[in-house]
């Protein structure tokens, strides 16, 4: 592997800073590839009317670096043609070598087919990550023997290496749903059981693992067969989120409408749990509803059924799940959470137009795109039509907030979304006891409560009843305090709770079982806090924004922490050993997590995942002293204890190495000292003419705040000067700048943070 590096490149890495990972949302990667034939394109059509897995060898540059022989195959269906120009490519690295770049064998593009704002996959992506494991998915100018093809989406593999970070293994059963060997697109019953020859099923899956179909054919019997089993060979709740995302966003190119677009993955449980899979119609863009197997016909999107398909027997997916009415509860509370966390309140619409003001150049720039750059701008809130052949023609494909805004009106006149669910009066609380652990919560307006619990994190949640008797813990029988006394209980338990009435249930946390809360410590030395975002809160001795672990000694006497081991992998608890160091009692300790061993200070050999995963802290004999699961990471925030050092986990502002405090608390504190330097996001962004940065200081210094374009040319100063500690902003009128992406960088001593806003002119 050789790294290549322009001019142009040297520049922005050196103003700028290293690159980040491939899959980074706010990135653009530059792909190159090499063809030794001059007819590529005739030999690649070829191979994909072959549909077979024969490939073009080539030679690819990835942001710099080279790969040679690499596999290359055009991928697709409708958005395949061979009379464009830009169509979605499967690059293989690993087809020939063993070689990954980032970690990822193998490189799927998109070509922004029928969607004209051409950020409904990369947004789906995100959105879908925060409530399930899902790819992940940002951008990529691609250039095949020096020609340049245009802008694309680049979006994660869901291959083994994807399983095995979500799932812990890799060698189950394992499928993709999709419609082999032409099979018509509505001759399916979708996850229906079709009897006990698995020649049966081989038009509508593809194996990915090296055997399981006996595995598959029982849990399509089960599941279809004896539903009062389903959660012994169904992961249920994964279910239950993707049938909300789906139905949620009108994604109707996907399983709940075809029987393709999807994964299966059996894990350790014995469950298969579902993977959502290409996204590229997501919002609205596919608009035909086949009703299990009649023609296609047009629909009103924004009334999409919330429970559509459910009395249909062509389709069990939805059919088994919503004749159970307690899932059919758990369902609607998921949608919900989704529509509150990511409609309601906007988030969408925001990050969408951040997206757009990211590629906006890219696009422009791209002259085998398939919509006009109205389109494009117009497409976030309003339908268009295409632009023409080769492409979609007319098609009409809805607006984003057309579709939303519509959507959400619809929903708020449905009985069961605007039933009244129970209230948590107090976030569920586990504490240890002696040898058994206690859990507590307050609710009200609920029949029922239940306390899901596990003692490892691959593991699937088992249940039992929380009682308001006096008897379990929970104070006075009657006082809406519900308890649980789990006796000999691990101390690594995780948990979360469902309360229902008769109308509607709620989840805390909302997210559960995505997400989930862990037991409180009962020990003196915790993880306690940990930021897996990090783009300017805290600095290591380098200036470099990296990951970050802190631990905490609760305990009156100093310890010395040579010996033990931190790790992100549970079956490599020592990945890392801590040197000899002392931890003060009532006292923090910072340990990054960012590879990066012959820096000062302690580095770890490991690297912490914003889209979440496990952190291990083990004794020198190896026996485990605290771990925490984590779910998706918002930039800037992090995740710790509160109470500090015993509580919970639960989203905070950031306290580095000081006592963790939650929002309310902080606020006062946040005033009368900046906790560290801090650069935010400007506002508003993107912006049209004039847009405000802030900035905070913990002591008073000289600051620079420049700003620059994307090739790195200084086009303002903003503040050059010693200021007081505190909060400051600075305004920029952007009068005679052109459309695109800029940076601005604030340097104070040893301080430095960049940020990337977008100008809309």
């Amino acid at each position: 592997m050789k790294k290549i590096y322009s001019a142009c490149a040297v520049l922005l890495l050196a103003v700028f800073g290293h690159s980040a990972d491939f899959y980074e949302i706010n990135s653009i990667n530059d792909i190159f590839v090499y063809f030794k034939q001059d007819d590529w394109d005739a030999r690649l059509d070829q191979l994909w009317a072959q549909r077979q897995e024969e490939r073009l060898l080539g030679r690819v540059v990835i942001n710099g670096e080279e790969y040679d022989s690499v596999g290359v195959r055009y991928k697709g269906n409708s958005s395949y043609s061979a009379n464009r120009v830009k169509n979605p490519l499967n690059i293989k690295l690993d087809y020939l070598k063993d070689q990954k770049h980032d970690g990822y064998g193998t490189i799927k593009l998109s070509n922004g087919f029928k969607d004209p704002s051409f950020i409904r996959e990369t947004l789906s992506y995100e959105i879908a990550r925060q409530y399930l494991p899902s790819s992940r998915a940002n951008y990529a100018r691609v250039y095949v023997n020096d020609q340049y093809l245009g802008l694309y989406v680049s979006v994660q593999d869901v291959d083994k290496s994807f399983v095995n970070e979500h799932y812990g293994s890799k060698k189950n059963a394992f499928f993709k749903g999709e419609l082999v060997n032409d099979s018509p697109r509505n001759s399916v019953v979708t996850l229906g059981y079709l009897g006990a020859d698995s020649s049966s099923y081989m038009s509508f899956y593809e194996r990915e693992s090296d055997a399981g179909w006996g595995e598959l054919i029982n849990f399509l019997d089960v599941f279809n067969n004896d539903p009062a089993n389903m959660e012994s060979v169904l992961n249920v709740d994964r279910h239950l989120w993707m049938l909300a995302f789906d139905i949620l966003f009108v994604n109707l190119d996907a399983p709940i409408n075809f029987a393709h677009n999807y994964y299966l993955y059996q894990d350790d449980d014995g469950r298969f749990n579902p993977i959502i899979w290409d996204l590229n119609e997501n919002f609205g863009g596919f608009s035909q509803l086949l009703e299990g197997g009649g023609p296609g016909m047009p629909l009103n999107l924004p009334t999409l059924d919330l429970f559509l398909n459910a009395g249909n027997p062509n389709y069990p997916i939805v059919n088994k799940i919503f004749s159970n009415v307690r899932y059919k509860k758990r369902y609607v509370a998921h949608l919900k959470t989704i529509f509150q966390e990511i409609v309601e309140n906007g988030w969408y619409l925001s990050r969408a137009n951040e997206l757009q003001a990211l590629i906006s150049a890219q696009v422009e720039a791209d002259g085998n795109k398939f919509y006009s750059m109205n389109d494009f701008w117009s497409n976030l809130h309003t339908t268009v039509r295409g632009s023409g052949a080769p492409g979609p023609g007319n098609q009409p494909i809805i607006g984003l907030k057309e579709l939303m805004d519509n959507r959400a009106d619809y929903l708020n006149r449905q009985p069961e979304f605007t039933a009244e669910p129970p209230l948590y009066v107090t976030k569920p609380q586990g504490r240890v006891l002696e040898t058994s652990a206690v859990f507590s919560v307050q609710v009200e307006n609920a029949d029922l409560v239940e306390l899901y619990v596990r003692d490892y994190g691959s593991h699937a949640f088992g249940s039992i009843e929380m009682l308001d008797d006096g008897q379990h813990q929970d104070g006075t029988a009657g006082d809406g305090v519900y308890g649980a006394v789990i006796e000999n209980a691990a101390p690594s338990l995780q948990f979360y709770c469902l309360a229902e009435n008769a109308e509607a249930a709620s989840f805390s946390p909302a997210r559960a079982a995505y997400e989930f809360y862990t037991l409180a410590s009962s020990g003196d030395l915790v993880i306690n806090e940990l930021m897996a975002d990090n783009e300017s809160t805290a600095a290591d001795a380098n200036g470099e924004f990296d990951d970050w672990i802190e631990l905490y000694n609760a305990g009156a006497t100093d310890l010395r922490l040579g010996g033990y081991f931190l790790s992100d992998d549970a079956d490599n608890l020592a990945k890392w050993i801590c040197p000899d160091t002392t931890i003060p009692a009532n006292g923090y300790l910072i340990i990054w997590a960012d590879k990066d061993a012959d820096q000062p200070g302690l580095h770890a050999d490991f690297k912490l995942s914003a889209d979440g995963e496990a952190i291990y802290l083990c004794d020198a004999d190896t026996q485990l002293v605290d771990q925490i699961h984590f779910g998706p990471q918002s930039p800037e925030e992090s995740f710790g204890r509160f109470p500090n050092g015993t509580g919970s986990f639960m989203s905070l502002p950031p306290t580095f190495a000081e006592e963790n405090v939650d929002t309310i608390s902080s606020t006062d504190k946040t005033q009368e000292r900046p906790l560290s330097f801090q650069l935010l996001q400007n506002y508003p962004n993107p912006f049209n003419g004039q847009t405000t940065i802030a900035f905070t200081l913990p002591s008073a210094d000289r600051v620079t705040l420049r700003i620059f374009d994307v090739r790195g040319r200084e086009v303002a100063t903003l503040a050059d000067g010693l200021m007081d500690s505190g909060r400051h902003q600075a305004t920029w009128n952007s009068d005679g700048a052109a459309s695109g992406v800029y940076f601005y960088q604030i340097q104070s001593g040893e301080f430095q943070a960049v940020r990337k806003m977008s100008l809309v002119q």
